[in-house]
């Protein structure tokens, strides 16, 4: 049989066109040289030799990705031990090795150096002209604890981890349905970086899989190393400020859009998940909102969407007001401000400007530090150059404590991508005030809100229910009414099987008679 030469072999570790036709061959020497060439300089690389019965063989995996115990006892052991026949067939190594889960073959080189890059492990033996492939996954990895981004009062304390079969396996046991579908993926050239689409047949409309499926391969790059990758590449509007995919690392609320007819995105290596489509109210909606009394829930909502009006608009409205338009403070208020502001060099607007930017660059500091030294800087730093800044005379106190309120009302926002379109679009509001007064203001305001309505996710209008309005499904955008009357789900989402649970489930109070008779 003509030997594999090394003179034949790219320089490149990458298969070449000719090599990727390439098959396994009966020679397990020619098949070495091929992989060792292939996988020159990785030293992570094993290639453990042994003997079964009277052949040489093979085991080819990458240290760290696999379980060597799981290997070396369900694998290894057992093949030398057992089979001492010299005449070896695949059928016979599989019955040998059939402990091993998710066993399978192939006859292609290319899918060989694929399923090892991917953490599997992969049998070669003499003679033998298929490679046996199995999954030994295993090494240190961070196990399933509490998300640190969406914490919550009441609620599941499990999150997303950086292993997509751990993240699929929290999905499934939240929605233990056969429709509950999960097709696989890999995108990047380099990375092969394996995603998971999932979403429920029957409620999940076929078109929008179909275009979830299709925009995803219109993706070609190198690598993806995190969710935020695909984002990037499959949002309707890329130029628009605002999110149009949720991001989250709660399998509870990766369950709870799927069962609205929602589709979802897990990518090995990130406990961040995607969801689509996504409507701006979605933003706001905490996953605690559906675990608690739907009374508190409405006054929290409520609150919410206050707050983020205060968010977006408080500093501008206090410039506009200032500096055009003092008549409309009242008179004592308004001397208290002017004379706190006697000795400000500064006019309204550039005293608004540097404080706002001060707080945004504290915030970022905080995060970027240490979580301990974080929290220090992130509230001392405030307090201490603000109570600076005003005995200096640099800026005025109901500066400092319109800016404050400001950044308070900010954090009330449950998602971090929603928040920070927020404070960044504070800004131009701020322009437009410190230009116009409140018209200023109100242009401002009216641009966003003709934007929102613009926006889609997924071809779903991005202000929806409210703009088309639909009342079917305003029980639970602004506030949420009790669980037992949400008894259809969103009709933006799904065309077919719309009702959710069964009819006249709201609780009643049981009968006199009944309780006398039960006594």
């Amino acid at each position: 049989m003509k030997k594999y030469k090394k003179s034949q072999i790219s320089k490149s570790s990458a298969l070449s066109s000719d090599e990727t036709n390439k098959v396994v061959q009966t020679d397990l020497s020619e098949n070495i040289d091929i992989l060792k060439d292939l996988f020159k300089d990785c030293s992570d690389v094993v290639f453990r030799n042994f003997i079964v019965g009277e052949v040489e063989a093979y085991l080819i995996f990458v240290d760290g990705f696999v379980d060597s115990a799981a290997i070396e006892m369900h694998g290894l052991r057992q093949l030398i031990e057992d089979i001492k026949s010299n005449r070896i067939t695949a059928d016979l190594l599989k019955e040998r090795v059939i402990s091993i889960s998710s066993l399978g073959e192939t006859i292609k080189l290319d899918e060989v150096v694929s399923n090892v890059l991917k953490a599997n492990t992969v049998l070669l033996v003499d003679g033998v002209a298929k490679a046996l492939i199995f999954d030994a996954k295993g090494g240190e990895r961070r196990g399933v604890a509490q998300p640190e981004t969406e914490s919550a009062v009441r609620g599941p304390r499990e999150g997303f981890t950086e292993r997509l079969r751990v993240n699929t396996a929290l999905v499934r046991h939240k929605i233990r349905s056969n429709r509950l579908k999960i097709l696989s993926k890999d995108i990047g050239e380099e990375t092969k970086t394996n995603i998971a689409i999932f979403y429920v047949e029957g409620l999940a409309a076929p078109e929008l899989v179909e275009e979830v499926l299709s925009r995803l391969n219109r993706i070609k790059i190198d690598g993806i190393l995190e969710s935020g990758y695909i984002e990037e590449f499959i949002e309707d509007s890329p130029w628009s400020m605002f999110p149009q995919i949720q991001n989250t690392e709660r399998p509870d609320t990766v369950a709870a859009n799927l069962l609205e007819g929602r589709v979802a995105i897990v990518v090995d290596g990130t406990p961040f998940a995607l969801i689509m489509p996504a409507t701006f109210w979605q933003f706001f909606q905490a996953s605690e909102d559906y675990y608690g009394r739907y009374h508190i829930v409405v006054f929290l909502r409520l609150l919410r969407i206050f707050l983020i009006f205060v968010a977006l608009t408080l500093p501008s409205i206090y410039v506009a007001v200032t500096t055009y338009h003092q008549e409309m403070i009242p008179t004592s208020l308004l001397l208290s401000i002017a004379a706190s502001r006697e000795a400000i060099p500064f006019p309204m607007f550039v005293e608004a400007m540097i404080m706002e930017l001060s707080f945004e660059a504290l915030r970022e500091a905080g995060v970027r530090l240490p979580q301990v030294v974080g929290q220090a800087v992130g509230i001392l730093g405030a307090l201490v150059i603000g109570q600076a800044a005003v005995e200096a005379g640099i800026v005025s106190a109901p500066t400092v404590i319109v800016v404050s309120i400001t950044g308070i009302a900010s954090f009330t926002i449950p998602r971090f991508n929603m928040s920070i379109s927020i404070r960044i679009l504070r800004f131009p509001l701020m322009i437009l005030s410190g230009m116009f007064g409140l018209f200023g203001t109100i242009i401002g305001t009216i641009l966003v809100l003709t934007h929102l309505c613009k926006l889609r996710s997924f071809g779903v209008p991005y202000f929806s229910p409210l703009a088309p309005l639909s009342f079917k499904a305003l029980k639970d955008v602004l506030i949420r009414v009790p669980w037992w009357a949400m008894d259809q789900r969103p009709d933006q989402f799904v065309k077919q099987d719309q009702k959710r649970q069964g009819d006249h489930l709201m609780p009643s109070p049981p009968k006199l008679g009944d309780e006398g008779s039960s006594s």
